[in-house]
C-alpha cells in the first residue's frame, strides 16, 4: 500500500481586504494552522483569485467595488463558502450580508480563534461526508457502521463511540494518510492542538484492543493511516 503526500492538500483560503496589515495578520495565522492562504486587497482582484480558492474571508469594505456586490458575484459564480467581515456590529448589516450570498459574517474584531472555528464550521458544512459503505472489510477486520460494530477473524471487538468513530474515519480511506486536524475535525468536531493528545490515547487503546500496533500507522509529522494489523 504506497501513500503519497501529496493526497493531503491545505485548504486555500483567500483573505480580501483593504487594511493590509489587517490581511496580512490573517494570512499568516492561516497558514499557521495549515492552510494555504493569500491576500488581495481589491474587489476586482477578489473576482479573479476565489476562482483558486476553496474559501473566501471577504471584508465588505472594499477600494474599488462595494463589498455586498463582490459577495454576489463570487456566490453567482458556484457555491464556494463565503464568511463576509464587517468593521459595523449591526443587524442590518449581517442580513444583508447573508442575504448577498454569505455563508457567516463576522466582525472585523473578530478574535482569531473564533475566526478560525467559524472558518471550520463553514467548511463542515460545505464538504458533507459522503455516506459510507456499510460494511468496511480489511482482511480479517470489519467494521460495520450500521450496528457499529467490529470483528476481527469473526470475534466481536468492544470499542467505545469515539473509538469506533476514529477507526472507521481510518478504515474508509485506508490509502490516504489522515492529519491529525482533520482527525479532530471529523471525530471530535474541534480543532485545538492541545486536544490532539486525545487522539494518542484512542489510538493507543485501539491498537492494543486489535492486538497489533500495525493495524493504525503513525506517519510522523502528518497524522495517522490504516494499516494490516
Amino acid at each position: 500500500m504506497t501513500v503519497h503526500a501529496a493526497q493531503i492538500l491545505p485548504t486555500r483560503v483567500l483573505v480580501v481586504g483593504d487594511d493590509t496589515g489587517g490581511a496580512e495578520a490573517r494570512v499568516r495565522e492561516l497558514r499557521r494552522q495549515g492552510y494555504s492562504a493569500t491576500s488581495v486587497d481589491t474587489g476586482a482582484e477578489a473576482l479573479s483569485a476565489h476562482l483558486q480558492s476553496d474559501l473566501v474571508l471577504l471584508d465588505l469594505d472594499l477600494p474599488d467595488i462595494d463589498g455586498l456586490e463582490v459577495c454576489r458575484s463570487i456566490r453567482e459564480a458556484g457555491d464556494k463558502p463565503i464568511i463576509s467581515v464587517t468593521a459595523r456590529n449591526t443587524e442590518l448589516d449581517r442580513v444583508l450580508a447573508l442575504q448577498a450570498g454569505a455563508d457567516d459574517c463576522v466582525v472585523t474584531s473578530c478574535g482569531v480563534r473564533e475566526m478560525l472555528a467559524r472558518i471550520e464550521a463553514v467548511l463542515r458544512r460545505a464538504r458533507p461526508r459522503p455516506e459510507p459503505a456499510r460494511i468496511l472489510s480489511l482482511g480479517p477486520l470489519r467494521i460495520d457502521s450500521r450496528t457499529r460494530e467490529v470483528r476481527l477473524h469473526g470475534r466481536s471487538v468492544n470499542v467505545t463511540a469515539k473509538e469506533f468513530e476514529l477507526l472507521h474515519t481510518l478504515a474508509a480511506t485506508p490509502e490516504d494518510v489522515i492529519s491529525r486536524k482533520e482527525l479532530m475535525a471529523r471525530v471530535w468536531e474541534t480543532s485545538w492542538a492541545d486536544s490532539s493528545r486525545t487522539i494518542d490515547t484512542h489510538v493507543r487503546s485501539l491498537r492494543a484492543k486489535l492486538g497489533a500496533n500495525s493495524w493504525i500507522i503513525t506517519v510522523r509529522g502528518v497524522g495517522y493511516r490504516m494499516g494490516h494489523g
